[in-house]
């Protein structure tokens, strides 16, 4: 796996909200400041694109999946979305129900028969009483992460229960401060989680 994660013949995209965006529309490179950039410079070889905008749900992600993933003819595409589509419910009223929220996930990965699929759970290391209330949405959502990736034959990239299990250890803020967006900390976890899929696949 690894010597095809080298390929430099190869684009990987990477898909998502904030959590991948990190600055990258501001980045002159276009890689931001967050977990791709340290995949990217962990992976010396293939096209790393950036295709993260902050505040995205999955609906979002549909909305423009032909241009800012389709068109690059990626051999791999990664996803890690689903944290807005529960935030969203508590700050907005606006809820996505997990029904809606894998009908949206279906749309993006029909498309991409024959590529290289990395699923990445949304994750969320609470820091207050009221972020450890969104569970009862996430939850839902993290089921279908997980079984989308089964029925498409994605790699699952386990990070809401890495995420937990470290903020047990070290406390959530030096993950993500506010609970969702990752520290330095924080996202050099989750490109560690995502190669460690990756090279054990």
């Amino acid at each position: 796996m690894t010597d095809q994660l080298l390929d430099p013949r190869r684009t990987i995209v990477f898909a998502g909200d904030s959590v991948t965006d990190c600055g990258r529309r501001t980045d002159p490179a276009g890689l931001g400041d967050g977990y791709v950039k340290n995949l990217y410079d962990a992976l010396p070889g293939p096209t790393i694109v950036n295709a993260g905008i902050s505040g995205h749900r999955a609906a979002d992600l549909v909305a423009r999946w032909e241009t800012d993933v389709l068109a690059h003819r990626p051999g791999l595409v990664s996803i890690l979305i689903g944290i807005n589509d529960t935030w969203r419910r508590y700050d907005e009223d606006d809820p996505t129900s997990a029904e809606q929220f894998e009908a949206s996930y279906r749309k993006l990965l029909d498309p991409l028969g024959g590529v290289q699929l990395v699923l990445v759970e949304p994750f969320l290391v609470p820091v207050d009483d009221e972020q450890r209330g969104w569970r009862e949405d996430l939850d839902p959502k993290l089921e279908v992460v997980r079984r989308l990736a089964t029925e498409y034959g994605a790699l699952l990239v386990p990070a809401d229960v890495e995420f937990t299990a470290r903020a047990a250890e070290v406390g959530p803020e030096t993950l993500a401060d506010d609970g969702v967006h990752p520290t330095a900390a924080g996202h050099r976890l989750l490109a560690d989680l995502w190669l460690r899929a990756l090279n054990n696949s």
